[in-house]
This record gives C-alpha cells, structure tokens and sequence, in this order.
C-alpha cells in the first residue's frame, strides 16, 4: 500500500498548486506570527524553519502538497521577527522561538503532531518535544543543528572569542543573505546556552528520524549522530547523504523527507 502511495506522490516536490492562505496569529503583548494551515487527518504535521528562513522554503511548499496529497493537518510558520511574522529578527532569541513552537502546538493545532526540524529548527523541535511530550507523535531532523551557535562559538580560538565578548556581537559568513553574513550578539548567545540539549541524555520517547548530508559544510552530519545517541528512544533512525549538503533541498533529498514521513505516518496510524 505504501509503495503505491509512494508512486502516486512522486511529483510531489515539484511544486505546490494551490497553496493555503496566510493568517495571522494574535497573541496578547507578543507580536503577530504568521502561518498557513491545512486542516486534515490526525497526526498533523508541523514544519519548523532553520535560522532567518521562513515558511515559504521548498522544504515547507513540498510538506504541504504532501500532507494535501494523503489528507493529513499540516502547518508551517515563521518565528517571530522572521518571514510574515511581525518583529525583527535581531531583537529575539531561541528562547522566544521556542515559545512561538509551543504557542503553535498550543493554540493553532490539535492531536498529536509530527515535527519536522529544519536546521535550527531541529534543535527547536528537540525542545518542545521535551515541553510538550504529549503533544508530539514524532520527530523529524533535517541537518538537525542542536547546541548550535554555542557549539560553533566555543570552538572559535580564545582569542577570537575575547575579541568577540569585547565588541558584543560575532559576525560570521554563510552563503544564505544578500550580505554574506549573520551577526548574533553577545546576548544571543549566552541565552541560547539554556537551551541547549547534548550535554545529558534528552528525555523524548517518540519515534525519531534524523536526515543529514555528509557535505553539510554548515552543520557537521556527526550532531545528528549526538543527536541520536542522548534520545531515550528506541525508535531512532539516522539516515545519512553522501552528496547532500545543508539545506537538503534538491529534488532526491525532498524525496527522502517526503518518503521518511510518510513510513512515520504509516506506521502511526498502525499502531493506533
């Protein structure tokens, strides 16, 4: 059944036809969020966009013709200061993104939801799976970027470190803004401390799948594997790419996401 479910979904990443509408979450003291929903079967899919990136992504248009093709709820949104959400972006943290996750899982869907981390938004799906267990069926990584920023700052030489606690923010390059680089302030930083999850065993007994390419030049595939060994599941996979890079964005890469959620929904919906 699956096989053929598959076969009829091939084309699903090659472009969404008739996408959902954007709303806007209000929510008091706290600016709007933006989203875009498809309501469906349980368990529902929620897409979780990495750092400075939004919900308009292949990865997050591909998810929605997906879950549109076999009924499913599904909804992709942007953290605050990010994409159609109101803020800027400079002004929040992980913190505040991880409340914008929980606020979603709280306020705009229902039942048990399969997350789907892209990047930062792994290490996002990690902590509200820890937050709210109840209300997650699964997990889904994508170039899972856990403890990130913290990991990659303390690695940087003590020197370069000084010079960056001296001057209060860390500028670094990626390939993925108009101007080449990012800039976290010192702040960022030290909040995002509190969060992170690879030092002790991380408490979630969902089932996890764990997608990463061996040429992610960003977030090295090894986190995934960390990622996968502090998990309390039994029910974890890692599933490696020899050719795939960050943002596992080419068509095969969509393909593998796609396939992985769709054996993940299969198999809950077994077993329920």
């Amino acid at each position: 059944m699956l096989t053929a479910r598959r076969s009829e979904r091939a084309g699903v990443q090659e472009g969404v036809r008739h996408k959902t509408t954007i709303q806007y979450a209000t929510r008091p003291d706290l600016p709007r969020l933006a989203y875009r929903k498809l309501k469906g079967k349980s368990p529902g899919v929620v897409f979780l966009p990495g750092f400075a990136s939004h919900m308009g992504g292949q990865k997050a248009e591909a998810l929605e013709e997906f879950c549109k093709s076999l009924g499913h709820s599904y909804l992709r949104f942007d953290y605050t200061g990010c994409g159609a959400s109101e803020g800027q972006m400079t002004d929040y943290n992980i913190g505040t993104w991880k409340k914008d996750v929980l606020y979603v899982l709280d306020e705009l869907v229902e039942g048990p939801q399969i997350l789907v981390g892209s990047s930062m938004g792994g290490w996002l799906m990690l902590l509200a799976a820890l937050a709210r267990p109840e209300k997650i069926a699964a997990l889904v990584g994508i170039s899972t970027a856990a403890d990130h920023f913290v990991t990659a700052f303390n690695t940087l030489p003590i020197e370069m470190r000084k010079e960056i606690e001296e001057r209060g923010s860390w500028s670094f390059p990626t390939r993925y803004n108009e101007d080449g680089s990012y800039t976290l302030s010192l702040d960022f930083l030290k909040e995002a401390e509190n969060h992170c999850v690879l030092q002790s065993p991380i408490p979630v007994a969902c089932p996890v799948r764990l997608i990463h390419g061996l040429k992610d030049a960003d977030v090295p595939w090894h986190v995934s594997m960390q990622v996968a060994e502090r998990v309390l599941s039994n029910d974890v996979d890692v599933i490696l790419r020899k050719h795939g890079h960050h943002r596992m964005s080419e068509k095969d890469d969509i393909k593998l996401m796609v396939y992985t959620i769709d054996d993940l929904i299969d198999k809950l919906t077994t077993l329920g």
